[in-house]
């Protein structure tokens, strides 16, 4: 897991947002944790590495 953190700012629909907090809680998550998991995501299906990115071998994903 990343060491330092950076903040990261965004306007969003409060009605979406509202939405997006109750699913958070319904699934026990914070909305920090689903939005760092969609950014690991995002960069991984566009090929970006990043210096604290896991390293995850053939033999890891068994």
């Amino acid at each position: 897991m990343e060491k330092k953190t950076a903040r990261l700012t965004l306007l969003i629909d409060p009605h979406k947002k509202a939405a997006f907090e109750q699913l958070c809680a319904a699934q026990d998550l914070t909305p920090s944790q689903v939005i760092r998991q969609l950014i690991r995501e995002y960069l991984a299906r566009h090929g970006v590495g990043y210096p604290s990115q896991p390293k995850i071998g053939k033999s890891d994903l068994r």
